[in-house]
């Protein structure tokens, strides 16, 4: 029998036809930022205070800037110790009775009563028009600002399920195409939505195909190269997420309508459908549904493009190890070995969902620079995507997946107890977090791929990433709740959940090396896969 390991000595590894998809799956990397973190610009918070018509008619004939008005109308509150103008009350008084007038801009009104905004807010909007503005969720509504990306998150936990099973039911490129022709018409349809409730249920099913689709593009591009490269592309497919993290912030800074970035954001995914004339089925997909003679076809045209000829015995093409084409979740966890690494991938799945989701959103509450803070953070990633290729093949996977989790963690404490005075260095810590946070999420993705058989790899990566998704729900609230009582109280959190993660990968097999198993039992007893091999390679 002939693996497809075996015909892609022959037909190029990493080929002219492979370097082709994969620059073009690359492209799925880039929208999906925008779509993950892009609450951080289409739901921007800017300073706000009560309406009141009264005071905004007698600030008109005064000729008050808005900087006198706020001084002279809104109230003070203490807040974290500071002493600041309040965003959610307003003094309860008639203003006509106040003797308030323009040469007059002293008025005693601390014994004031105070009442809660009753005429919606005003905002210091600074040229950004977010969905926060537009629906005034602030205040008592604010939670609900969480709930936009929640209801993303929501979408990919049952998406990627879907997805995930759809894949290895009816095979990787069917599967990404009806993505994107979701992705289009949901996210075109966030982009109009009249109101918040039709906007969170637009986003929820815009996450129902965007994460499926992107993992289906890894999956399928994995399983195109040779075993050298598999880690190579998979890295390399993430991190052309760092590169739309660096031009999310270039768009949100020319795109101030947080509906018309939304247009531009979808608008890939609708190009994406031309795919379907670039990209080819996974032959290893339609061997292990015993459909050799299309993995045969499709073989054959990647050795014609990478100008490589194929000898007779692809003829021989199948697989035989195959045990079922239905993944179902009991594959997961039916044996010791597929239990241990479902439950591990999934916890550090979750991890790494909420710490970088949470260190991204973080940036949006800090009050610096939001557009310089986040260029800056995309610059992070990309060291991480390096360190990953430079160690994967000379240490193994297990060492820097875990130590990348524990940097992360230890520098989410660092950074939560350094005084703001040291902003450079409490800054660079942060900076340490990010790199190692990244580095993780990067890993878990390709260590997942490994660890899994073939007929259950789409559907495995998938169910383990639910809990990025459920980690997805958790971290807006964990991150603007916490926050409120104390700003670095979210940092102890994820520093915790880091920590454990990288004790946790310290107990999953090193795959450095091993070829992709095609069975469960080359899971559970990999020893017989190596002897299998060592065979093979004398005969």
């Amino acid at each position: 029998m002939t693996t497809f390991d075996d015909i892609l000595e022959e037909a190029g590894k990493f080929g002219r036809c492979q370097k082709r998809i994969f620059g073009l799956l690359c492209m799925v990397s880039m929208p999906w930022a925008g779509v993950y973190v892009g609450i951080v610009f289409q739901g921007f918070t800017p300073e706000h205070w009560c309406r009141d018509p009264d005071v905004a008619a007698l600030s008109k004939s005064c000729g008050w800037s808005p900087l006198e008005t706020r001084r002279l109308a809104v109230p003070l509150e203490n807040r974290s110790g500071e002493t600041v103008r309040s965003t959610c009350q307003r003094y309860d008084v008639d203003w006509n009775a106040t003797g308030l007038a323009c040469d007059r801009t002293e008025v005693d009104l601390s014994k004031a009563p105070l009442a809660s905004c009753k005429h919606g807010w005003e905002y210091d909007y600074e040229g950004r028009q977010s969905f926060v503005t537009e629906f005034d969720l602030v205040c008592a509504d604010s939670w609900l600002v969480d709930m936009y990306q929640a209801t993303l998150n929501v979408g990919f936990l049952v998406g990627s399920i879907a997805t995930g099973y759809l894949a290895d039911r009816f095979g990787r490129k069917i599967s990404f195409l009806m993505s994107n022709v979701l992705n289009g018409i949901m996210g075109i349809l966030v982009a109009v939505a009249p109101n918040y409730v039709s906007l969170l249920v637009f986003r929820a099913l815009y996450g129902f195909g965007i994460k499926g689709g992107w993992v289906v593009g890894y999956v399928l591009i994995t399983e195109l190269v040779g075993v050298e490269y598999r880690r190579t592309v998979g890295v390399l497919y993430q991190m052309f997420f760092s590169v739309g993290i660096m031009l999310l912030p270039l768009l949100a800074y020319y795109i101030t309508d947080w509906r018309w970035l939304q247009v531009v954001i979808t608008v890939p995914y609708i190009l994406f459908l031309s795919y379907y004339w670039f990209i080819p089925e996974s032959p290893r997909w339609l061997l292990s549904q015993n459909d050799s003679a299309k993995a045969v076809e499709i073989t054959e045209a990647i050795a014609k493009e990478n100008g490589k000829t194929l000898s007779k015995k692809i003829e021989t093409l199948r697989d035989d190890n195959a045990e079922t084409s239905n993944p179902s979740f009991m594959d997961l966890v039916r044996t010791p070995r597929m239990r241990k690494h479902t439950l591990i991938l999934s916890f550090v799945w979750f991890t790494s969902a909420v710490v970088y989701q949470g260190l991204i959103m973080r940036l949006g509450i800090l009050g610096g620079n939001v557009y310089i803070d986040f260029l800056i953070s995309g610059l992070v990633e990309f060291p991480a995507a390096f360190l990953i290729l430079f160690t994967i093949e000379r240490i193994g996977r297990r060492l820097p997946f875990a130590t990348a989790n524990i940097v992360a963690g230890a520098a989410c404490f660092i950074t939560a107890m350094l005084p703001d005075s040291l902003f450079w260095l409490k800054t660079t810590v942060a900076c340490i977090g990010r790199l190692g946070i990244t580095m993780s999420f990067e890993m878990v993705v390709f260590v997942n791929t490994e660890l899994y058989p073939t007929f259950v790899r789409n559907f495995g990566v998938s169910v383990c990433s639910t809990l990025c998704d459920v980690g997805g729900i958790v971290a807006p609230f964990m991150l603007y709740r916490l926050a409120v009582i104390w700003l670095e109280l979210p940092l102890i959190i994820f520093g915790s959940l880091s920590f454990v993660a990288g004790g946790l990968v310290l107990l999953l097999p090193e795959t450095k090396g091993i070829p992709l198993p095609d069975t469960i039992d080359d899971i559970e007893f990999p020893e017989r896969k190596k002897k299998k091999k060592v065979i093979c390679y004398r005969n």
